[in-house]
């Protein structure tokens, strides 16, 4: 039975025919050790068929079908036209070589062609691929590494599914950014208050808040101009009538010294900067929060969006903490405290971000290191749920979140909890129901626009239809007239004729 091979290349396809085969041996290492000899593996593979590539678009396509294993026209085509034909009902002679099993199955699939692909098969192309330049005669040097450079990066470029809205790297930024927006903010209202107090020092006993001090004090500006009339403003501010009055009356006595228009307007402009940096910080936070819901929420879900991001941020990507082990997770942020602890032969640190959790402040102190390993343990598995899956749903964050409230009932109060496998079991189904019940509504609605198109072709054919009749009975009745009309003229025409028959009488 002689064979042929299937070679993809980046400039096109070649079929090669591998005949007399025991002049280098049947088995693979004997291939292996014949491959690199040139006149002994021309003797043996020798070219039947070449088809270029059009473009390089073109070359793209057949090699995105070659890779998911799928036939294309074309190669069907080449194959069907150069491979000895069968005839029906008869087994063919011959088998392909191929180097992918997924495309030998797709090939026998739609052509009946035996394929085979194995070590042996493999050290052959391996051989057609490393004298490829040799077999085609019109290629020039360098033009098949400028092809396969060329597709290398087209098809990286298409293969790589980048997705905008799933970039984890804008969440480890905005997290960063939040850390150092709240010093920034505590150290410039603390400057804010120091710098006020000098004008008006009982302010700070009364507003404790510092973002409602910064807009307190931009709003009152010079003490001694406080009044009644301030009142509700200052209400509007504080949400609170007593402290606004509070506020009036101390800024008329107050021991504050006064200070200059100058001075003032320093002060104003600081405080409303202080405010600009708030106010920023609560749409940086909105703003984690919305890409938290798209890139990990599950997570989210879990254990809420700043410990989420902390722990993106820590691991350095979301694929980076879902090839985090458990273990690892549970102590992320906590690395000085476990190098110590090894090196002082002391306990382990039992926690790490994750402390900042409400589950782990609501366990009891004996059972804080429990919950950790658990809580961690979940942490895992919704991150490779969200890092791994194609859709993105909370259902999973959710059901894992009930399973560590169940598991913080049990350590309290000893009711056993749910099995995990249950649990992923009934999210699953949930999820495959929620499936279902959105395609019979889209098929529903597919169904409802078909019928108001047929009601709407419907009544415009009896519109037509109605306009057309009435056009007949138009056209019936100018008819009619126009024969009343010329029966008349030939009625007062005899009347005319007798009247003058008479007259001659």
């Amino acid at each position: 039975m002689s064979m042929y091979l299937l070679y993809e290349s980046s400039s096109g396809y070649g079929l090669f025919e591998a005949h007399g085969l025991d002049e280098i041996g049947q088995n693979t290492e004997a291939v292996r050790s014949s491959v690199s000899d040139l006149s002994r593996f021309g003797r043996v593979v020798q070219l039947t068929a070449f088809h270029p590539s059009k473009s390089a678009l073109d070359a793209l396509n057949q090699i995105n079908a070659v890779s998911e294993g799928y036939m294309s026209d074309e190669l069907r085509s080449f194959l069907e036209l150069n491979l000895p034909k069968v005839k029906e009902g008869k087994k063919p002679k011959f088998s392909l070589g191929v180097s992918e099993p997924k495309i030998g199955s797709c090939i026998f699939e739609a052509t009946k062609i035996p394929c085979q692909s194995n070590e042996f098969v493999h050290e052959l192309l391996r051989g057609v691929r490393q004298h490829f330049d040799r077999f085609i005669k019109d290629l020039k040097p360098g033009d098949l590494e400028k092809a396969q450079l060329g597709l290398a990066h087209s098809y990286s470029r298409a293969k790589v599914k980048f997705n905008v809205n799933r970039v984890d790297n804008m969440v480890i930024q905005a997290i960063f950014l939040l850390d150092t927006l709240d010093k920034d903010i505590n150290s410039f209202a603390m400057r804010v208050r120091e710098w006020y107090s000098w004008h008006f020092p009982e302010l700070v006993k009364i507003v404790n808040d510092n973002y409602l001090y910064a807009r307190v004090s931009k709003m009152i500006e010079d003490k001694s101009k406080l009044s009644e009339e301030h009142i509700p403003m200052l209400t509007e501010v504080l949400g609170d009538e007593d402290k606004a009055r509070e506020v009036v009356e101390a800024g008329k006595a107050s021991m504050g010294q006064d200070l200059s228009p100058l001075d003032l307007i320093n002060v104003q402009t600081f405080a409303q900067r202080v405010m600009g940096l708030a106010d920023y910080r609560k749409n940086l936070h909105d703003y984690l929060v919305a890409k938290m819901s798209d890139i990990a929420p599950n997570l989210a879900a879990l254990i809420g969006d700043m410990v989420g991001a902390r722990l993106i941020s820590h691991a350095g990507s979301l694929t980076n903490l879902a090839k985090c082990p458990s273990s690892t997770l549970q102590i992320l942020g906590a690395e000085k405290a476990l190098f110590r602890a090894l090196k002082t032969r002391g306990n382990t640190p039992k926690y790490g971000l994750i402390f900042h959790s409400s589950f782990i402040g609501r366990a009891a102190a004996k059972n804080k290191g429990r919950i950790a390993r658990y809580l961690a343990n979940k942490c895992s598995i919704a991150s490779r749920i969200d890092c791994f899956a194609d859709s993105s749903t909370t259902a999973f964050g959710e059901k894992l979140r009930e399973q560590v409230e169940e598991r913080l009932e049990f350590y309290d109060k000893g009711v056993a909890p749910r099995k995990n496998v249950d649990v992923m079991k009934e999210v699953m189904e949930n999820l495959e129901k929620k499936d279902e019940g959105e395609a019979k509504a889209v098929e529903g609605s597919e169904k409802k626009k078909k019928k108001e198109k047929r009601k709407a072709e419907e009544k415009d054919e009896e519109v037509e239809e109605e306009e057309e009749k009435s056009k007949k009975k138009k056209k019936k009745s100018k008819v009619v007239e126009e024969e009343v009309t010329t029966d008349n003229g030939n009625s007062k025409k005899k009347k005319k004729k007798k009247t003058k028959l008479q007259d001659d009488e």
